[in-house]
Formats: structure tokens, C-alpha cells, sequence
């Protein structure tokens, strides 16, 4: 966990979604997940754009996809899930919570992925699902 003497990343920080959110609404944990079909003990963010994309693009749902810039309102750590189990360090700037965050502000504008390259992705991630290896440390 990070305090205010030794902060993990200064962001600015973003989470990718297709919600439908208000500045000033909290994105809070305990809420269904964006990629399993259960409730998740942490809020997921990201300090970079591309990870929100990834974030908007994957989620499970038809909405519109949307880029929040979000305040985390307490102590955030590393996600397990994208540093030590896949990226030695935290390249992706991807970090967790149990605290809420607040959105600050929409994206209006971001450049998706190309159609190709999330259809690989969403296929990559199916088959992890089939050989029992989409395992989210939650």
C-alpha cells in the first residue's frame, strides 16, 4: 500500500469502462466486475491511456466505451494481476483499490484499438478461459 510520504505513481490516473458515469460519481469495489461474472473486492486504474483502452474495450457489455479520469480517495497497490504474474515491474502502471475513486473528468476523445487487434485480444482471452488460465487475483 502507498502513504502520503512514499506515493506509488503521482498518475494522472484513468479507468476504462462502458458505465455510464457523472463527474463527481465513485466507482467504488464490491460492484460486478467488467470481466467476470461476480462481484470484485478492488477498483481497478490505470496511469496510462493505453491500459484504459484495453480497459473500455474489453469490458463486457455493448454500451459505449468511456475513459474516466479518476482520484483515488484512499491507499492503492500494484495490480497483482498485471505486474509480478505478467509484467516484471509495473510497466502498465496498473494499480487496485479498495478505497473508492472519484471521477474528475470523461475522455470526449481517444483513438480505439483497431477492430482486428481487440477481436485477437477477446479470442486470446477466451482461450485462456477455456484452459482454466483467466484467473484474476481478486
Amino acid at each position: 500500500m502507498n502513504d502520503k510520504k512514499d506515493v506509488l505513481d503521482p498518475g494522472p490516473f484513468f479507468h476504462g469502462t462502458k458505465a455510464q458515469l457523472k463527474i463527481g460519481d465513485l466507482l467504488e469495489a464490491q460492484n460486478l466486475s467488467n470481466y467476470q461474472d461476480k462481484k470484485s473486492n478492488y477498483i481497478y486504474f490505470t496511469a496510462t491511456l493505453e491500459a484504459a483502452k484495453w480497459g473500455a474495450e474489453l469490458a463486457a457489455s455493448n454500451a459505449k466505451e468511456r475513459i474516466y479520469l479518476v482520484e483515488p480517495l484512499g491507499d492503492f497497490e500494484n495490480d497483482p494481476n498485471l505486474t509480478d504474474k505478467r509484467f516484471p515491474g509495473n510497466p502498465t502502471r496498473s494499480y487496485r483499490s479498495k478505497s473508492p475513486l472519484k471521477i474528475v473528468a470523461e475522455l470526449e476523445s481517444w483513438e480505439r484499438h483497431s477492430d482486428e487487434q481487440i477481436n485477437h485480444m477477446l479470442a486470446s482471452l477466451k482461450a485462456l478461459r477455456e484452459q482454466g488460465k483467466a484467473i484474476i487475483l481478486d
